[in-house]
């Protein structure tokens, strides 16, 4: 069995003495993990390293096996580790897709999502947000989508301020009433009503977060994972 793709390495772990165990979100392939000979040598370490955009072929006699990868680098992102904030969003979103992904299924579009991010990460004051929606695009790919388009009570596309933690839809201030303290606050950025916000693309990830948990409990009580949340807390600084 053997195939080659394009992908960004997501993790990596030490395998017996001198070989790696990688994991890699590939184009067509989706997550897939491999062993890597010689993986723990420095000249293809930092090749190795989460965030790096490779050349992967695999092999393995049988397509059940885990099989061996023989990685070259495409694009490096190692600018991104001098900055703490823009270093802690790609460990959060390589920390999310190893999370929530299912092994060996395509996710083209989530793919697309996610190398767009990489790549926009650190341009601009305003690229959290595209962190933001990267959250959203992971929500609407594994089947927990949001629906911020019109209110869920009376259809309104007005005054939108609120999202239902239960049901992920969005509630007009009004038709909130006394329940407006039970719902998710709905930031306007969201909307396209304000300019950008760093408190405000915190308040989303809050919002994005209740459903996240919500998936990772279904996929059998997982915790989220702590790169999320250091993310967050350098985000909100």
């Amino acid at each position: 069995m053997e195939w080659r793709d394009t992908g960004t390495v997501l993790a990596t772990r030490k395998h017996g003495e001198t070989s790696a165990i990688v994991e890699v979100f590939t184009a067509e392939h989706g997550r897939h993990t491999g062993v890597v000979r010689g993986g723990v040598s420095r000249k293809i370490k930092a090749v190795l390293q989460p965030g790096s955009h490779v050349s992967v072929a695999w092999r393995a006699r049988l397509e059940d096996h885990l099989g061996a990868f023989t990685i070259e680098p495409v694009k490096s992102r190692a600018a991104l580790m001098g900055d703490r904030l823009q270093l802690g969003a790609l460990n959060a979103v390589t920390a999310m897709l190893v999370q929530t992904l299912p092994e060996r299924e395509s996710h083209p579009y989530l793919y697309a999502d996610s190398e767009a991010l990489f790549d926009r990460i650190g341009q601009g004051d305003d690229w959290p947000m595209a962190y933001l929606h990267w959250e959203l695009a992971l929500l609407e790919e594994l089947g927990y989508g949001l629906d911020l388009s019109r209110c869920a009570v009376t259809g309104s596309r007005e005054d939108l301020a609120y999202v239902s933690p239960r049901t992920g839809r969005a509630v007009g201030r009004a038709a909130a009433g006394e329940w407006a303290d039970r719902l998710l606050p709905l930031p306007h950025c969201l909307l396209g009503q304000s300019p950008y916000f760093a408190s405000e693309v915190t308040q989303g990830l809050t919002m994005t977060g209740h459903f996240l948990e919500k998936l990772m409990n279904d996929l059998g009580d997982r915790p989220l994972p702590p790169a999320r949340q250091r993310f967050l807390d350098l985000l909100s600084r």
